[in-house]
C-alpha cells in the first residue's frame, strides 16, 4: 500500500520534470570540430536515428511509391522536383535553392555495410568505419584530421562527448553546450506505450510531449527546433569561417526514428536540418566557397508504413552533399524500384550505392589526398575500396 504512491510520485515527477526542461535540450544539435591546415572545409552532419531516404530525397516517378507509402506519400506537385524522377521534401527549401544554384548533390539508395537493424550498431559502422560493429575503436573522421597537415593547434570539440567519429589519436578538446541528457525516439515511443493504460500518466505524458515539442505537430510548434537549427548552424559557421579556425565539424542531429507521426516530424525535423544548411551557407560568406557539407544516417526505413503512421528501421536510404565547392545539381542513384521483387529482404530500399565509397571520395576531393590511400585509411575493413569521381569543383 506504501509502495505504489512511491512509485507513482516517482513517475509524475519525472513526466513533469519532462515538461519543465522540455524537448530543446533532447533534440538539440551538437557541435565538434577540429583543426587542419587548409582552406577547405568539411562538415559531416550525423542523422541519428535512421533518416527515411523515402519521404526526404522522394521517388515520385516509381510506381510502386505512392502504394507504399499510402497517407505518407509525399505529394509531387508539393514537393521540389529536381529531374524527372527525384524530388525534394517541401520543407527542404534551402536544399533546392542549393541544387539549383548547382551546389547540392543528392545520392540515393545509399548505404554503409551494415544490414541489420539496431541504432547504436549502425551508427558504430558509420562512424568508424568498420564493416562490422565495434571492429574499430576509432573513427574515420580522426583518422581524416591525421592525414591533413597540423599548425599546431589543439582540436576543439563542443558536446558533452567526443561521438565516435571523432575519437582516435588526434587529440578533441571537449565543451557541453547542455547539461541535460539526450533520449532517443525509440524511449520515448516506449514510454508512451508504458503509461497509455493510465489515464493520468499517459494525459501527463501526452501534454509533456505536446508542450515542449517532443512529438507529432507540437515539433514543428514555435518553439525549440527552428532556434536549435539555425544557432548550431550560425555557430558553427562562425568557428569555421575565421582564418585562424577549425576546418572539420561534426553536427549531431537527433530525432530522425519515426515510427510514429512520422508525417508531421519528418516534416519538422527536415525544416530544421534545411535551416541549419542555410545558417552555414550565410555564416560561412566567402569561405563557403571552400565547404563541403555531408549529410548521412546510419539506416534507412521501411518502404511500406507501419500501422502507428509511421516506419520502422530499414536498410538504404538517401544522403547529400551540399556546399559552395560541390559540383552540385544532380542526383545520383542506381535506382533499385519498389517493386515487392526489388525491396531488401521483401522490405527495404535495397542499397546500391556504397555509402563508404561517397565518404571517401568527398573528403579525398575537398582536401586534395589520394582517393584509394583516404579509402584505406577511413575505412581499412570494409573492403570496399571503390571511390565515386568527380562530386567537387576542382
Amino acid at each position: 500500500m506504501t509502495s505504489t504512491p512511491t512509485r507513482g510520485c516517482t513517475r509524475r515527477g519525472f513526466l513533469r520534470a519532462a515538461g519543465m526542461t522540455g524537448g530543446l535540450a533532447l533534440l538539440a544539435p551538437r557541435l565538434l570540430l577540429a583543426n587542419a591546415a587548409t582552406e577547405r572545409r568539411f562538415v559531416f552532419v550525423i542523422q541519428r536515428g535512421a533518416a527515411d531516404g523515402l519521404d526526404t530525397l522522394v521517388p515520385y516517378a516509381d510506381p510502386a511509391y505512392a502504394a507504399l507509402r499510402g497517407g505518407l506519400a509525399i505529394d509531387a506537385s508539393a514537393a521540389h522536383r529536381l529531374d524527372g524522377s527525384f524530388a525534394l521534401h517541401p520543407a527542404l527549401n534551402e536544399a533546392a535553392n542549393l541544387f539549383a544554384a548547382k551546389q547540392a548533390l543528392f545520392v540515393h539508395a545509399v548505404a554503409s555495410p551494415y544490414r541489420e537493424r539496431s541504432h547504436f550498431d549502425g551508427q558504430n559502422v558509420l562512424e568508424t568505419g568498420g564493416a562490422a560493429p565495434h571492429r574499430l575503436k576509432d573513427g574515420w573522421l580522426n583518422r581524416l584530421a591525421a592525414l591533413l597537415p597540423s599548425d599546431g593547434r589543439e582540436p576543439l570539440a563542443l558536446a558533452s562527448t567526443v561521438p565516435t567519429a571523432l575519437r582516435g589519436d588526434a587529440k578533441v578538446a571537449s565543451y557541453a553546450p547542455s547539461a541535460l541528457p539526450d533520449a532517443s525516439d525509440d524511449l520515448l515511443l516506449r514510454v508512451g506505450q508504458l503509461y497509455a493504460s493510465d489515464p493520468l500518466l499517459g494525459s501527463l505524458w501526452e501534454s509533456a510531449l505536446r508542450t515542449r515539442g517532443i512529438a507529432g505537430e507540437a515539433v514543428g510548434g514555435p518553439g525549440t527546433a527552428r532556434r536549435d537549427a539555425e544557432a548550431i548552424g550560425t555557430l558553427a559557421a562562425g568557428f569555421l569561417a575565421r582564418p585562424d579556425g577549425p576546418r572539420i565539424a561534426m553536427i549531431e542531429t537527433q530525432g530522425w526514428d519515426t515510427h510514429s507521426r512520422q508525417q508531421a516530424r519528418l516534416a519538422t525535423h527536415l525544416g530544421a536540418l534545411d535551416r541549419l544548411l542555410g545558417a552555414l551557407r550565410d555564416g560561412l560568406g566567402p569561405a563557403w566557397a571552400q565547404t563541403v557539407v555531408l549529410v548521412a544516417t546510419e539506416f534507412g526505413r521501411t518502404a511500406s508504413i507501419n500501422g502507428t503512421g509511421g516506419t520502422d528501421h530499414g536498410t538504404g536510404s538517401a544522403a547529400m552533399l551540399v556546399g559552395g565547392a560541390v559540383k552540385g545539381g544532380r542526383v545520383l542513384a542506381d535506382w533499385p524500384g519498389l517493386a515487392p521483387g526489388d525491396l531488401y529482404e521483401g522490405r527495404d530500399l535495397r542499397p546500391t550505392m556504397d555509402l563508404d565509397a561517397l565518404i571517401a571520395s568527398a573528403v579525398g576531393e575537398c582536401f586534395s589526398l589520394e582517393p584509394g590511400m583516404v579509402a584505406r585509411t577511413l575505412f581499412p575493413r570494409s573492403g570496399r575500396r571503390a571511390t565515386l569521381p568527380s562530386l567537387l569543383r576542382s
